[in-house]
């Protein structure tokens, strides 16, 4: 059982949700966009700079290059990334609820206020094969759990240029968490964390319906290389919050 009254709070979150949380000034930034302050305080300048190189943002020509960001939030990363596409001559797109972009800067920047993909159609009309980049960090978990998650993936898909990577990042794997918790280190780290002589409740036989599992994340990988793409797994360094627990996707248009 987790000790920290806030871990209910923060789960299994809507749209709507997070457009409350986002104008509840008495969260700090990282409560607004779903997490314990334990989690993200201090450390998104590691996960900033995982994006970066899992999108080897620094290593290409950067001229007329656009990066959009899907679900940024209001915390510390949004701002890292917006700064580093003025630095580099990006074009920064976002999209997210009102209530979240009204925290971030607007100077230099497009917005599109709504869900995507369902609220903003001008977006994915004027973007069709455009898009170099495309960042969702810590939302598909969310997505899978509120609509069709093969829609979101399959529209951002359409967004790429030749070329062009979608990275989604931060995706909670159940299989992996089981598979960590089922071993010596894991149990070790579970009692450490909890303060707790107990084990962690771990059973590998339950179907868990509101979960990303090895089975969700494998079928799409599998899924968008037969549709041409080149697609991916990808494990999180250690310097992340939850890396033991969670890994990544990359997809990238030929």
């Amino acid at each position: 059982m987790n000790q920290n009254p806030d871990f209910e709070r923060f789960q299994n979150l809507s749209f709507e949700d997070f457009k409350t949380l986002a104008k509840d000034n008495s969260l700090s930034q990282y409560q607004k966009i779903g997490f314990l302050n334990i989690y993200r305080e201090g450390k998104e300048k590691n996960i900033f700079q995982d994006i970066i190189l899992k999108l080897a943002l620094e290593n290409e020509a950067k001229e007329d290059k656009i990066l959009l960001d899907i679900g940024p939030g209001c915390s510390e990363l949004p701002l890292m990334i917006l700064d580093l596409c003025k630095d580099l001559s990006i074009k920064p797109i976002l999209v997210d609820s009102k209530e979240m972009l009204d925290q971030l800067p607007s100077e230099g920047v497009v917005k599109y206020e709504g869900y995507f993909p369902n609220d903003v159609p001008t977006l994915i009309s004027d973007y069709q094969n455009k898009v170099d980049y495309i960042v969702g960090y810590s939302i598909l978990h969310y997505v899978f759990y509120n609509t069709c998650i093969f829609k979101f993936l399959d529209v951002a898909v359409s967004l790429l240029k030749p070329g062009g990577k979608l990275l989604m990042g931060d995706i909670p794997n159940i299989s992996k968490r089981k598979r960590f918790y089922s071993t010596e280190t894991g149990i070790a780290y579970h009692q450490k964390f909890m303060n707790t002589d107990s084990l962690p409740g771990v059973n590998h036989l339950i179907p868990e319906p509101t979960h990303i599992d090895d089975g969700v994340l494998l079928g799409i990988v599998q899924r968008y290389r037969n549709f041409g793409f080149d697609a991916c797994l990808l494990p999180q360094p250690s310097t992340l919050p939850m890396f033991n627990r969670r890994e990544d996707l990359l997809i990238q248009k030929y």
